[in-house]
Parts: structure tokens; C-alpha cells; sequence
């Protein structure tokens, strides 16, 4: 589905943590719509209970959105737990409603539900997709190129190196790091090339030290939050001849798939549960591959999933 001028304001309604939110406001954008976002954290007891209706749900994200209920919009769009509660409540006041990820109970309380393959959700009104939705396509990349242009000035091969951080469904350690950076440092030195890392605010503030002093002779840029400067992020999947990848965030692993270049994932058999499904799913497509002290070049095909989606919901609304 092509992008158009936005001709209509929809509402994008997540948590304000940085994957949900991103999800949301990429799938507006690529339906064309215009979009109001709402970063809503609901008070205890709906909290804990979101999405469940509990009485009073209407209070639970504060005066603000109680008042905007009685000015809804035509369409929303929800990502994450917390979200389905207030695109329940928007769809209770006649909006259409989109949500995004399994949102833990019945379908049938939303018009669409979006939600990645690995979670196995099946329902009527049930779209899947490979990974997670986010804006990175050819004319994403062209502007980032476009914004970080002085990272296209450094030695090739640019090797872009993202980190996360250890979770529940994919533990690691200093010492797994370690290992990883020595196996990239053998190919970047071996190269003559550069390095384009960044860092989330999920790498644990040790591993961020250690990651700052990383291959000092190396050039390119280490990132990780704002005393470091603007966020090159988006630079880095543009520029990146390849690209490296802790194994626990499917976002993050969903965008640099997006790209043109070859995506070694750091120990991908140590993630479980959804994360390792995803994971399992992508090297069946041959997408990824370990990484390891060569990380060979193989061919590629951009996952672009959003665009597909998009089109989809976009039907099933009766939008297009």
C-alpha cells in the first residue's frame, strides 16, 4: 500500500514506551492518516487489570481523556496492554478501533486486532504479520541517509552494531558481550572498516561503559543516550553494509530486517519463547544468520511488513 497525504486524524493511543508507541503511529502513517498521539498510563486499580473493564474505567486515564471521550475520533489505533483499556472506551463511544499486539482477552472488543505471528492469536478480525510494525522502507532510509549523511563518509564496510538489553526470554551477560564484540572487532579491524553502534535504554549503565570504550582504534560513533549527542539510529540502518543484533528485542530486529543489509543476530538459539519463534521464523526465511568472527555477505530481501498490514486493516475497515 503506497503512502498518500494524510487525509483524516486518527488517534494513536499507546504507553509511551518506545516500541509500542512506534508501532501505533507507524501503522497510521502508513494507512495516510493524520495522527493525535495520547501517551496514556492508567491509575490503580485499572492498571492492573487492563484491559478489563473494571466500573469507572472512563477515570482511569486521568481528566484529560475522560473529557476528550466526549469528542471521539472516527478512528484509533492502540498498541500494547494499557491501550487496549482506552481503545475499548473509544470504541464504546462509536470509533473504529485498531489494536495492536495481543491484548490478553477476546478479539471481538476491537474491530481489528494487529498481532505478530508468534503469538499465535487467531480470531476473525485477527491480522498477523512477521516481526512488528515500524516506518523503515526505501524512502525512510533515503531521508536517514539524507539526515546522517556524515556516517556515509566513514570506512566501508560500515558495520552497525545494535544493542539492547537482557530480558527474561533472552538472558545475557557481560561476558556473552565480551564475546560478541571481540567476534565483531575481528571483522570490522580485519576490514579496514567502521563502527555505527547504538545502544537503548534497556543496556544496563555497566555495559554501556563497557560499550563506549569498545574497540578504540575502530572509527564510527557509539551511542547511547543524549550525552551522546543526536541519536544516529536511524543513520545507522541506512548507512550499515551489516548489521548486528542482540538477540532480545523483536523491534529492533524487525527494523534492521527491514534494510538491505545482512543481519547476524548474537547467540539467536538463547532466545525463548516469542522472541525465539521470531527468531526461528527468520532464519527459515534465511534473513539472519549468527554472528560470528567473519560474518560472511549473503543475499537479502527487505521484511516489510507494514505496508501489508496496512492495506489490510485499511480493507477490513472499509477504507479503501
Amino acid at each position: 500500500m503506497e503512502r498518500s497525504a494524510p487525509q483524516q486524524t486518527a488517534w494513536t493511543v499507546s504507553d509511551g514506551r518506545a516500541g509500542n508507541a512506534r508501532q501505533a503511529r507507524a501503522l497510521a502513517a502508513a494507512m495516510g492518516l493524520a495522527a493525535r498521539d495520547w501517551n496514556l498510563a492508567p491509575k490503580a486499580p485499572w492498571h492492573w487489570f487492563a484491559p478489563r473493564r473494571l466500573p469507572g474505567a472512563r477515570r482511569a486515564f486521568g481528566v484529560t481523556f475522560a473529557e476528550a471521550l466526549h469528542s471521539p475520533p472516527a478512528l484509533a489505533i492502540g498498541c500494547g496492554r494499557q491501550a487496549a483499556l482506552a481503545t475499548r472506551l473509544l470504541r464504546a463511544r462509536g470509533t473504529r478501533v485498531v489494536q495492536v499486539l495481543d491484548p490478553r482477552i477476546a478479539t471481538s472488543h476491537w474491530d481489528v486486532v494487529v498481532a505478530p505471528s508468534h503469538d499465535g492469536l487467531h480470531g476473525d478480525n485477527v491480522v498477523s504479520l512477521l516481526g512488528s510494525l515500524h516506518p523503515v522502507d526505501d524512502a525512510w532510509l533515503a531521508q536517514a541517509r539524507a539526515t546522517f549523511a556524515v556516517l556515509g563518509t566513514l570506512p566501508r564496510p560500515r558495520v552497525a552494531m545494535l544493542v539492547g538489553g537482557p530480558t527474561r526470554h533472552a538472558r545475557w551477560d557481560e561476558a556473552a558481550l565480551a564475546r560478541w564484540v571481540r567476534e565483531l572487532e575481528a571483522v570490522v579491524v580485519d576490514e579496514g572498516g567502521s563502527l555505527l553502534l547504538c545502544g537503548s535504554r534497556r543496556t544496563p549503565p555497566a555495559l554501556r561503559t563497557r560499550l563506549r570504550g569498545a574497540m578504540p582504534s575502530v572509527p564510527g560513533v557509539r551511542w547511547f543516550d543524549a550525552a551522546d549527542g543526536d541519536n544516529p539510529y536511524a543513520g545507522a540502518l541506512a548507512w550499515a553494509d551489516r548489521i548486528a543484533c542482540t538477540p532480545d528485542s523483536v523491534n529492533m530486529l524487525s527494523e534492521a530486517c527491514a534494510t538491505w543489509a545482512p543481519v547476524f543476530v548474537a547467540d539467536p538459539d538463547s532466545a525463548r519463547g516469542r522472541v525465539g519463534g521470531f527468531m526461528q521464523a527468520l532464519r527459515a526465511r534465511d534473513r539472519i544468520r549468527p554472528l560470528d568472527a567473519r560474518m560472511d555477505r549473503f543475499e537479502v530481501e527487505p521484511l516489510r511488513e507494514t505496508a501489508r498490514v496496512a492495506a489490510e486493516v485499511a480493507r477490513r475497515l472499509g477504507l479503501t
